[in-house]
């Protein structure tokens, strides 16, 4: 028999139970990277997670015969739906066997979760904060999950997940550019070169982990701004941009974060993250003394790289800002030792942008379907 239980978040048992249940989802699948474990129980406590000071999230937990054989996370995002009109769920952390018995039982306990708040569709896998990666994969199983940026899934879960009725919402694409095959057209580079001689834009570059501290705000800021025509967008709190931004801090290198200036406002960004993959595998989610140092080697020695954040203010869009973040994704790619790049989640209405990396040498190789269904 299965049942369906609410996680007791007060119970550090059963926490810890619903963090380390993936482990024995992937236990032999090589591609999957472990999220830190400490991430996860501060995504679903309400006491310590920004999206929560605006909107309700609870997870549930599937036994069969007391074992747990899945979980799911559901999730009213209130701005969101305020913004778009719309009257959402959605759901998250999503792991379960190959049985879709138990699928159908932990998506029922989110579909009941939601019209008791008046809701009447289910969207998702979609998380906590931007970067918390979108989507079931449907494609590109055999490459390794860049870092925790995007999510991995069994094959099956695809299965599941459509014979309930879910149908597609939107792809994230991800594109494989090998450094030696990065070409950016002549033309563009022209662009670039006489938008800087115009002196209105520029681009910023921080050589220290402390000059970007100093741009952080301004940084979080143009990043709220930026992708309001995107079907993901809601306007983030200032806690939650804080909160993403410290993240991202604890793995970025300061001169892979490039910004694009407009009479000194921030106006375009591109954010570059060294893979950690392979540190993150064998901290299998913790982090101790000896991962950290792991984590602060694997930085320096990675030979891939995540180029996840590209964008431009739409205001200034068509004036040779882009032609300007282009050229300085090509002086990144070309400028390191790195040999590997990975443009994580591109959305597939996000047209221009994945025609320009197909133009520049990108190869679509990993697909992220987020699904819907009406309740």
């Amino acid at each position: 028999m299965i049942t369906v239980e609410l996680l007791d978040i007060k119970n550090k048992k059963a926490i810890n139970e619903f963090v380390k249940f993936p482990f024995e989802i992937y236990k032999n699948i090589p591609q999957w990277v472990p999220p830190i474990l400490s991430d996860i129980k501060v995504m679903i406590d309400p006491g310590k997670h920004p999206f929560y000071e605006h909107s309700d999230g609870q997870c549930f937990v599937a036994r069969r015969d007391g074992k747990m054989v899945g979980r799911i996370c559901a999730m009213e995002n209130k701005p969101f739906n305020a913004y778009h009109g719309t009257h959402i769920a959605q759901f998250y952390l999503f792991e379960c066997i190959d049985d879709q018995e138990v699928a159908n039982a932990l998506f029922e306990r989110v579909f009941q979760w939601a019209r008791e708040r008046g809701l009447d569709e289910v969207v998702g896998p979609k998380g906590f904060s931007p970067f918390d990666g979108y989507g079931i994969q449907i494609e590109g199983f055999e490459h390794r999950q860049m870092m925790t940026m995007m999510n991995y899934n069994p094959e099956y879960y695809v299965r599941l997940v459509e014979t309930l009725g879910f149908q597609k919402e939107v792809d994230f694409v991800s594109c494989y550019i090998p450094a030696a095959s990065f070409k950016l057209p002549e033309k563009v580079h022209l662009v670039a070169q006489k938008v800087l001689e115009k002196g209105k834009f520029k681009v910023k570059t921080f050589p220290t982990t402390k000059d970007l501290k100093a741009w952080a705000d301004r940084i979080g800021e143009a990043y709220n701004n930026t992708f309001v025509n995107n079907w993901e967008y809601y306007p983030l709190t200032k806690k939650e941009i804080d909160y993403t931004l410290q993240t991202l801090l604890t793995v970025a290198d300061p001169k892979l974060i490039k910004i694009v200036l407009y009479e000194e406002k921030v106006v375009g960004f591109l954010l570059g993250f060294p893979d950690l993959s392979a540190a993150l595998q064998r901290a299998k989610g913790r982090l101790t003394p000896w991962s950290i140092i792991d984590l602060i080697i694997n930085s320096k020695r990675t030979n891939w790289v995540s180029l996840n954040g590209a964008g431009m203010l739409p205001e200034y869009q068509g004036f040779g800002g882009n032609a300007l973040m282009y050229a300085e994704m090509d002086k990144t790619i070309h400028g390191y030792n790195f040999e590997h790049y990975e443009l994580t989640q591109v959305a597939e209405s996000a047209v221009q942008m994945r025609k320009d990396l197909i133009t520049m040498g990108g190869k679509a190789y990993k697909n992220h379907r987020v699904y819907f269904k009406h309740i």
